[in-house]
């Protein structure tokens, strides 16, 4: 018996650049982003950081500032606490009155409600600070989380889809370019900093990190102020990131780019562009005409459910890539959910959105070895110079590379020959080598009869001696934080729920979750298709059963129509309209005088900002 981990052996047979190449999660030419939890609400921060200054965040200044010099990172950062912040603050010369301890306690309320959040979201003045909320432009000056990679590369993702420009990395917008989104240029050409930086003015270069001022004469709100106050006591923005500086958790040497935002996009290129278009114009129609609090909520929700279409589209592509090698542009789909419009209350709705979503986890637990077939086959011809010709893999969308690399799977690739009998050999030697000490591995490489293709063995070898459970629950995590779940303005529930084994065997607990749109969600859907499409201003009339039809179609979230594949009762999908229509009406999202389907009618809550103007005008 070998006393050899499964790490060593695997590094021993594939060699060390290899492995190091292979050995991760994710796959930035497909997705790019970390296949793992990240914080959705800490995105914006970022994004205003990147839009502001062209590159990527490094550390700032706020544990510095707010923490004790003595003791291990650790113990400065635990020393971090809303207690310390208030007592800070209320010796600044921006905030008078706060000098009591009762007052402090008040302004840390404050704080508590409108600009931070404590560690695993819980209450008291003692705990430690974890995020910043997006109240204000100013909140990109507060370096939190500390270390950027924590938020796995989903700012940068989105920065790169809404400035929609060519090459490896974005760049600074160029002087009179065209774009709602841009780049290093300040507040006047970027709808994103325009919604959110009331105040602001420059005292110095662009890129001046100290240059940002608030002007004391402008009127904001108490929310905003605190942010600004809490920013000004920092002196500056943080710095940006080193272009060597080791990453943390969920760094990967191929994603490890230094302060370059990267231009890489998901190959779900139809749902990434929805996606831009979607927070362009909710951003622009009603950044002005609806209270900060609440849009707030709402764009958080308008990224939870454009995230999730992205992420799902681009699942469903690499499922039809592991059968066919293709990824097709014309088919690009999100995956079909059953939508549970009662909110839990309706037994049968809630399981049967239960239902739809173990559907769609089960058929996502093969991803894992789809992501892993990809890294092998992309390591193996970024080494072949003939094969790279074929394919442009520095482009954003990285489709025709994937392509390329499902040629080389489904062996029509005539220059692939070699790179296949490397993979096999390869396959071969790892399992004479893991016989022994992992019997199980050994016997999924040499079971020609189960799975014949070489290259699929050896990635579903190595998915298994990865710790199959933790790929899974990395998975599991990256779709639960696109969906917001369990949060007030999220898209979907989880619970947990105790089965009995079978032939007496003991209860097994499990998750199971369920597509449920939060009021915040359903306010954020109607209002941005009751948009007229394109660049045109103003409304549009929009039917009940035209918003349900797009929900479908766009979103794959199926109401009164059962998802593909599975089969609901008539009397479930009648149910669940009602439900939804007696949430809308209570919303006030919702006008019908009467039954019939085209008196049924969407009507919104906040007008959009050129009809509110209007409106002011008479």
């Amino acid at each position: 018996m070998s006393t050899q981990t499964e790490v060593e052996i695997v590094t021993e047979v594939l060699g060390v650049p290899m492995f190091k190449k292979i050995w991760s999660a994710s796959y930035f030419e497909a997705l790019p982003v970390a296949i793992q939890h990240f914080d959705l609400f800490a995105v914006l921060p970022a994004m205003f950081y990147m839009f502001r200054f062209g590159h990527r965040r490094g550390r700032g200044k706020f544990f510095k500032t707010f923490g004790t010099r003595a003791g291990t990172t650790k113990e400065r950062r635990e020393s971090v606490t809303i207690e310390k912040i208030a007592a800070a603050l209320a010796q600044s010369p921006g905030l008078d009155g706060f000098q009591s301890a009762t007052e402090q306690a008040i302004l840390g309320d404050l704080l508590l409600s409108f600009c931070l959040e404590n560690r695993n979201r819980s209450l008291g003045r003692q705990e430690q600070i974890q995020r910043v909320a997006p109240t204000h432009y100013m909140a990109s000056w507060i370096d939190l989380p500390e270390e950027s990679v924590n938020l796995r590369y989903v700012p940068e993702m989105i920065v790169a889809m809404l400035v929609n420009q060519k090459g490896q990395y974005v760049q600074q917008t160029k002087e009179n370019e065209p774009t709602w989104f841009a780049v290093g240029h300040g507040f006047a050409n970027n709808l994103l900093l325009q919604a959110f930086h009331q105040g602001i003015v420059h005292d110095g270069l662009l890129g001046d990190r100290a240059s940002d001022r608030f002007d004391e004469a402008t009127p904001i709100g108490l929310d905003q102020l605190l942010m600004v106050r809490l920013a000004q006591c920092l002196g500056e923005a943080p710095a940006k990131l080193l272009d060597r500086e080791p990453g943390k958790t969920g760094e990967t040497s191929e994603n490890a780019r230094g302060s370059q935002i990267s231009n890489k996009r998901p190959i779900a290129e139809r749902a990434a562009s929805e996606f831009s278009d979607d927070i362009r114009r909710f951003v622009r129609s009603y950044s002005t005409v609806i209270p900060r609090h609440a849009f707030v909520e709402l764009l958080e929700s308008c990224m939870a459910v454009g995230l999730t279409v992205v992420v799902t589209s681009v699942f469903e592509l690499l499922f039809e890539w592991h059968a066919t090698g293709e990824i097709c542009e014309p088919r690009q789909q999100p995956a079909q959910f059953f939508v549970d419009c009662s909110n839990g209350v309706k037994r049968p709705l809630y399981l049967l959105a239960e239902q739809s979503m173990d559907d769609f986890m089960r058929r996502c637990e093969h991803i894992p070895v789809v992501l892993m077939a990809l890294r092998l086959l992309d390591y193996q011809t970024a080494l072949d110079k003939n094969l790279q010709k074929q394919a442009n893999k520095s482009s954003p969308y990285a489709r025709d590379w994937l392509n390329l690399l499902g040629d080389l799977l489904h062996d029509r690739q005539p220059d692939g020959k070699q790179l296949r009998y490397f993979l096999e050999t390869k396959a071969n030697e790892l399992a004479n080598a893991l016989r022994d000490d992992y019997p199980q591995a050994a016997a999924l490489l040499d079971n020609e009869e189960t799975q014949p293709n070489p290259i699929l063995r050896l990635a579903e070898a190595l998915t298994l001696l990865q710790k199959r459970v933790k790929t899974h629950e990395k998975l599991k995590e990256l779709i639960d934080s696109v969906l917001l779940i369990a949060q007030p303005n999220g898209l979907a529930r989880k619970r947990t729920v105790t089965r009995q084994g079978v032939a007496g065997a003991g209860a097994r607990r499990r998750e199971v979750r369920s597509l449920v749109l939060s009021d915040s969600v359903l306010d954020y859907l109607v209002h941005l298709h009751l948009l007229r499409p394109g660049y045109k201003p103003g409304q549009r009339p929009l039917s009940l059963k035209e918003f349900l039809q797009i929900l479908r179609e766009r979103y794959g979230f199926c109401v009164d129509t059962a998802p593909e594949g599975m089969t609901v009762s008539n009397e479930d999908l009648q149910l669940n309209r009602r439900m939804l229509e007696r949430r809308l009406r209570d919303l006030g999202l919702l006008l019908g005088v009467n039954d019939a389907e085209s008196m049924k009618r969407l009507t919104p809550r906040f007008l959009p900002f050129k009809e509110a103007a209007d409106d002011a005008l008479d």
